[in-house]
């Protein structure tokens, strides 16, 4: 190979993994995979029948149902989260709530895997903040890096004389407000 070759043109599956990367960036895809995987062990554990031996563990409970509700709704928050992400907050909110109940309702969480799932995952979910778009560079500056300008004592007193402030209370006028009701 020699610096005069062409780059191969990049294969089906390089540009399926680039769609879904930018596709995974636009949403709180963590946050929903953490809150989907957290329904399957509260749904799973209350109806496992675990064998250690000739010994059979029958894990059922008497919040069966309960268990199985719970599961559900993590998994249809946990796939919310990353078809609709304007309701981010609520759905955090609500696996985390639903996380909490499954502690006495679901074998103490899905034996606390899923009861830590639900929790970070709506976390991050509650946290999670569409990103605006990159700002680009000014121009006359380095690769991003900022013109240096003025000290701030500069800044501040060029910011005190061009007030966006048309209240009239403003320190630059003398009135602060306090003296404008009467």
């Amino acid at each position: 190979m020699s610096a005069e070759t062409p780059a191969a043109e990049s294969g089906e599956f390089t540009r399926r993994r680039l769609q879904f990367r930018a596709w995974r960036g636009t949403r709180p895809f963590w946050a929903g995979l953490f809150v989907l995987l957290s329904g399957f062990p509260i749904m799973y554990f209350p109806y496992a029948h675990l064998q250690v031996g000739h010994l059979t563990l029958a894990m059922a409970t008497t919040a069966g149902a309960g268990s199985l509700i719970i599961g559900v709704l993590l998994v249809v928050l946990g796939l919310s989260l990353w078809f609709q992400k304007h309701v981010r907050t609520f759905a955090g909110v609500a696996a985390i709530l639903l996380g909490l109940v499954s502690l006495p309702v679901s074998n103490f969480g899905g034996f606390i895997i899923g009861f830590l799932l639900a929790l970070v995952g709506g976390a991050m979910a509650v946290s999670w903040a569409p990103g605006g778009p990159a700002a680009e560079p000014a121009e006359g500056t380095d690769a991003g890096r900022e013109a240096p300008s003025g000290s701030w004592l500069d800044k501040d007193a060029n910011a005190a004389s061009e007030s966006n402030d048309l209240s009239g209370t403003s320190p630059a006028n003398g009135a602060n407000g306090r003296h404008s009701a009467g």
